[in-house]
C-alpha cells in the first residue's frame, strides 16, 4: 500500500493523521507513511514523484501496488501532472498564515478573487492552506493558480496506468462516522500527540499542525478553547473538509464508484473492486 495522503507522511503524528497501525503495517508492506519530520514541506509535486518512483519499483518486483488516500490535490498532480515551475516561498506563505490568522480567511478569499476569480469559485474561505497556497503561488509566479492549472503536464511515467476507486457514503452516515473518528482518536491520545510534538519541535511553526484537529488541540492546550467547543470545532471542520473531498472527486474521472451502505463488508468491497479491476 502507498500513501496518499499530505499528513500521514510526517513522523509524530500517527494518531492525528489516522496512520495505518503497526498491526496493519505488518500485515502488509506500507510505503510513504510516517517517513518525513513534520518540520520537513512536502509538496504535492514531489509526492507525485516519490508516488511514481515507488510504483516503478514495486511493478518491478511482479507486484501491483495499491495507492490509498483522500488528498484531491495530490492524487490530481498524480494522474494529470503539475504546472511547470511549480515553487514555493516559505516567507510569502508565512506572510499570508499570519494574515489568515489575523484578518480571516473572507480578506485572503478577496484577494484571490482579485487576482483570479475563477479559481476563488473553488476555493472555500475556511479552507486556509487552499487559500494561502494559491496566493503564495501567484506572489512567487506572477501568474494566476488557474492559468498554471491549464498549463499542467502528463509527468507520469510512460505506460503508468491506474485503476481509480472512488469510495463513498451518505452524508448523515458520513457524520456519524466522523463523530466515531474523533472520539477514537482522543481517547486513543491525540492531545498527547500533540503536547509531544509543541515539545519537541519547541518556538518551530510547524506547517502539519495547521491540519484539522492539530489547530483545535493546540487552541485548547492553550486555554483558548474548552474541551467541548474543541470537539465541536474538530468534527464541524472535518465535515466541511469532507464535503469539499466529496465535490472534488466526484469531478474527477474515476473507474469505479461505490456507494457505501450502512452494513458494508469489506470482502464484498474488495471484491467488487477486484472484478472490475481485472476486467
Amino acid at each position: 500500500m502507498i500513501g496518499l495522503d499530505s499528513r500521514q507522511i510526517y513522523r509524530g503524528m500517527e494518531i492525528g493523521t489516522a496512520q495505518p497501525t503497526k498491526k496493519e503495517q505488518g500485515a502488509i508492506p506500507h510505503h510513504l507513511v510516517g517517513i518525513r519530520s513534520p518540520e520537513e514541506l512536502v509538496t504535492s509535486g514531489e509526492y507525485a514523484k516519490l508516488i511514481t518512483a515507488t510504483v516503478r519499483d514495486i511493478r518491478k518486483r511482479g507486484k501491483e501496488p495499491i495507492i490509498c488516500g483522500g488528498s484531491g490535490l495530490y492524487y490530481r498532480a498524480l494522474t494529470k501532472g503539475i504546472f511547470k515551475g511549480s515553487v514555493r516561498n516559505l516567507e510569502v506563505r508565512e506572510q499570508l498564515e499570519k494574515e489568515y490568522d489575523q484578518a480571516g480567511g473572507s480578506v485572503l478569499l478577496e484577494k484571490l478573487q482579485s487576482v483570479d476569480p475563477d479559481y476563488a469559485k473553488i476555493v472555500h474561505p475556511n479552507n486556509r492552506r487552499r487559500l494561502v497556497r494559491a496566493l503564495e503561488i501567484y506572489k512567487a509566479t506572477g501568474k494566476a493558480p488557474s492559468l498554471h492549472f491549464e498549463e499542467q503536464k502528463q509527468s507520469g511515467e510512460k505506460g503508468f496506468k491506474n485503476f481509480t476507486v472512488f469510495l463513498t457514503c451518505f452524508i448523515d452516515e458520513l457524520e456519524k462516522r466522523i463523530q466515531q473518528r474523533t472520539k477514537k482518536m482522543l481517547s486513543n491520545g491525540w492531545i498527547e500527540e500533540v503536547r509531544n510534538l509543541q515539545l519537541k519541535f519547541q518556538n518551530k511553526r510547524l506547517h502539519p499542525l495547521d491540519s484539522i484537529g492539530y489547530r483545535q488541540i493546540i487552541a485548547y492546550l492553550n486555554n483558548n478553547l474548552s474541551y467541548e467547543k474543541m470537539v465541536e470545532d474538530i468534527n464541524l471542520r472535518t465535515r466541511q473538509y469532507a464535503k469539499r473531498q466529496l465535490q472534488w472527486f466526484n469531478k474527477e474521472s474515476t473507474n469505479m464508484k461505490i456507494e457505501l451502505l450502512r452494513a458494508f463488508k469489506i470482502s464484498e468491497i474488495a471484491d467488487q473492486v477486484i472484478c472490475n479491476w481485472q476486467s
